[in-house]
């Protein structure tokens, strides 16, 4: 089955879109290594699965929207896909631990193959991986960068109080 591929601007940068027929594939952040060579890929901006994922990010990010309503075509382990299955019962607005994400998943041990898996994720914001972070308050590991990260958060009004202020320019 083809692949299909878009790209929206947005407050955090540009972002690539990429789906099938059968559901939304991946979103990739500006600059993120894991972009794949979209030559593979057939550039359609009005394929309607693209066009709905780039409509519910936009409403997102204009607050008109908490939670998207897409069909998703992701590959990974039975595990990761635990784990991401597991993000979106974080709600909106708020933030979780990596711990309390293993321990939700039971496999409170796992705690850093449960930070690997986030880290794999391949629908960042519509799978919101940016909504865990470490034990301790702080934000950690996001394949967006931490700035993008952090607005994210404070998008959400989930930032935690007494989290580091990083430089939030976006080059783009």
């Amino acid at each position: 089955m083809p692949f299909f591929y878009c790209t929206t601007v947005s407050p955090i940068g540009v972002l690539t879109i990429i789906a099938n027929d059968s559901g939304l594939h991946s979103i990739v952040f500006p600059k993120d290594e894991r972009l794949p060579g979209l030559d593979h890929y057939q550039h359609k901006d009005d394929h309607p699965l693209l066009r709905q994922a780039r409509m519910q990010l936009e409403q997102y990010f204009t607050k008109q929207r908490r939670e998207f309503d897409l069909p998703l075509t992701i590959h990974g382990t039975e595990f990761q896909r635990t784990v991401w299955n597991a993000l979106t019962t974080i709600p909106y607005g708020r933030t979780i631990s990596y711990a309390e994400l293993a321990a939700r998943i039971g496999h409170s041990r796992a705690v850093r193959a449960v930070g690997a898996a986030n880290g794999r994720n391949p629908l960042p914001i519509v799978l919101p991986c940016h909504r865990v972070i470490g034990s301790d308050g702080s934000l950690t590991g996001f394949a967006g960068g931490l700035p993008t990260k952090q607005y994210l958060l404070r998008l959400e009004n989930a930032l935690p109080e007494g989290a580091a202020t990083l430089e939030l320019a976006f080059p783009f």
